[in-house]
């Protein structure tokens, strides 16, 4: 399944920015919608958003993207763990949106953002994910956010 088209916005302004361009993996067409409209509003550029682990990794094998946020449970044989596993591979980050965020996992990932989520939570996790990257600390952690420390980045 894939909801979105691969765009060519406008990258998010701002050199001092390690993540301007997402990956959204949702298989839910609602939260996706909503994933998108945030990010975009805050400045991300989306790369696109897919609900599938194919369509995943064709967007990151072929589009420049900095951070890949994805729902654990998708449609298909293929769950968000593999798209992780994939994207590790590629040397890119990962933020979990799901229910249940996956112990198992913690080393494919950077943390995970506890569903049900406000737009601006998911903002303010992209933020931290930000910083982690440019290597400076989180000062406070939105609501729902859990990092894991087993991840390299």
């Amino acid at each position: 399944m894939f909801f979105g088209l691969v765009r060519d916005e406008k990258m998010a302004s701002g050199p001092a920015r390690a993540i301007r361009t997402v990956l959204v993996v949702e298989d839910e067409p609602l939260i996706a919608f909503d994933n998108e409209r945030a990010l975009s509003h805050a400045g991300y550029r989306i790369a696109a958003t897919v609900g599938d682990y194919g369509h995943a990794v064709r967007v990151m094998d072929g589009e420049d993207v900095d951070l890949v946020i994805a729902d654990v449970t998708l449609h298909g044989a293929r769950s968000g763990i593999d798209v992780a596993r994939h994207a590790r591979g590629k040397g890119l980050p990962v933020l979990f949106v799901t229910g249940s965020c996956p112990s198992h996992a913690r080393d494919l990932a950077v943390g995970c953002l506890a569903k049900p989520y406000h737009p601006r939570d998911l903002i303010a996790s992209v933020a931290v994910v930000d910083r982690m990257l440019r290597g400076r600390h989180a000062t406070r952690l939105p609501m729902g956010l859990s990092l894991f420390a087993e991840a390299t980045i």
